[in-house]
């Protein structure tokens, strides 16, 4: 610890080191500060500790712990300079010298005194927090950092990471959902699945493939709705497409049907981001009394205003008539004299989207297939004819023929191997 301050003295120092955050400021507020009330009062050293302990395990950092979450904290720092450094190799101007003034006042803050196990810290386990792409990148970036003397360079370290990785909870994370009031909220947990763990369906992944490349690329791109029948691997398709493509920069953000008048400010908040966006729907459907399907419309196709061109649309759902039909809609009902132009209405929703792929259930023996790859994947002890005669006993008593049926029988072999071994 060290020698109090004198309080005039403690003042001065943080003015100064306001000015000299201003561009980082969110960093100055979440750690900076701490640190210099640590420096005064041991509670608050304390305090400070059991925080960087916290954030050390929920990102599994190792090494210098410390100055990782420090790194992390001007990472995801969203501000002029690093919105700016985010689009471009070198940000200029005026607000290029206040982070270089930054870069600078960081020096007194490069180590936490009387926490020197810190520096070779290894977290239990490699957290929840961060994928272990972004995770080692922020490592890495942070030995970088912290060993350049000249704030120039260090600028440029953080400079670099900003371009390729991004900034703020946008650029770490790869996977989002809308909260209260349309924050944009990280999804930690992301349910992983690589298109090559979908059996099958191999013509539907590839134009979905090829649509999700178009559109990393920068070129032209449609909008895409996965319809078939249930459990055919719509959404799995869906989730091995932001597995496959998230380090060229797709993010993804799932919208439920409450939320998707809010759909025209979510595209407003990250239009003007170097990422390719996409917004998944996921079951997409609507009763004939609800109306949102309207709000959709428009937002897909046919509003005034020109879609980004780093945000597509993808959806899935069971049906291909999207709003439900009632028996006044049919061409002979006599309650509805625009009839034909009511069921047009309705059907256009599917029309907006420029790539339609249909995924339907598998007959037996593509059923088969998909059982018997997925039982050699995992080294199950069964023969073909005796697999055969299992799952069709099983699709008999659950849900019928599907990939998701499919998968659920082999979850259950699997169990029961798990469970033959232990007993």
């Amino acid at each position: 610890m060290k020698d109090t301050i004198h309080v005039h003295d403690r003042e001065q120092l943080k003015l100064k080191l306001i000015r000299d955050f201003r561009v980082f400021f969110k960093t100055y507020e979440e750690w900076i500060e701490s640190f210099m009330d640590a420096m005064e009062n041991r509670g608050e050293y304390e305090k400070l500790v059991r925080r960087v302990l916290i954030a050390a395990e929920d990102a599994g950092f190792k090494g210098n712990v410390w100055q990782c979450v420090i790194t992390e904290s001007l990472l995801l720092d969203e501000n002029p300079f690093s919105l700016a450094a985010e689009q471009r190799d070198e940000v200029k101007g005026s607000i290029r010298d206040y982070a270089i003034k930054a870069m600078e006042a960081l020096d007194n803050f490069k180590e936490l005194p009387g926490s020197a196990n810190f520096e070779y810290y290894e977290a239990s386990t490699d957290g929840k927090k961060y994928s272990p792409l972004i995770r080692e990148a922020i490592m890495e970036h942070s030995k970088r950092m912290w060993s350049a003397t000249d704030p120039e360079d260090r600028l440029k370290v953080v400079e670099h990471f900003y371009r390729d990785y991004g900034v703020g909870c946008l650029g770490l994370h790869r996977a989002f959902r809308v909260g209260e009031g349309g924050d944009i909220v990280p999804i930690l947990n992301v349910a992983s699945c690589s298109l090559d763990n979908l059996v099958g369906y191999e013509r539907q992944k590839q134009m979905l493939c090829e649509n999700t490349e178009a559109f990393l690329a920068g070129r032209r791109a449609n909008n895409v709705l996965l319809y078939g029948e249930a459990g055919t691997g719509k959404s799995s398709s869906i989730r091995g497409i932001l597995h496959k493509y998230y380090d060229k920069g797709l993010r993804m953000i799932e919208v439920y049907k409450h939320q998707y008048r809010e759909i025209t400010q979510l595209i407003h908040k990250i239009k003007d981001r170097n990422y390719r966006f996409i917004i998944y729907l996921d079951d997409l459907s609507f009763e004939e009394f609800e109306v949102e399907y309207k709000y959709l419309k428009a937002i897909i196709e046919g509003g005034l205003e020109e879609r980004p061109e780093n945000v597509l649309i993808y959806a899935t759902s069971n049906r291909r008539h999207l709003v439900r039909e009632s028996f006044n809609d049919r061409p002979d009902s006599p309650l509805d004299k625009h009839k034909n132009e009511t069921v047009q209405e309705k059907l256009s929703l599917f029309a907006r989207f420029g790539v339609s792929i249909y995924y339907g259930a598998p007959e037996q023996k593509e059923f088969f297939n998909i059982v018997e790859t997925l039982a050699a994947r995992y080294e199950l002890p069964y023969g073909s004819d005796e697999l055969r005669l299992m799952a069709n006993r099983w699709e008999l008593n659950h849900n019928g023929l599907s990939g998701r049926t499919a998968v659920q029988f082999i979850d259950y072999l699997r169990g029961k191997a798990e469970g033959d071994m232990n007993g």
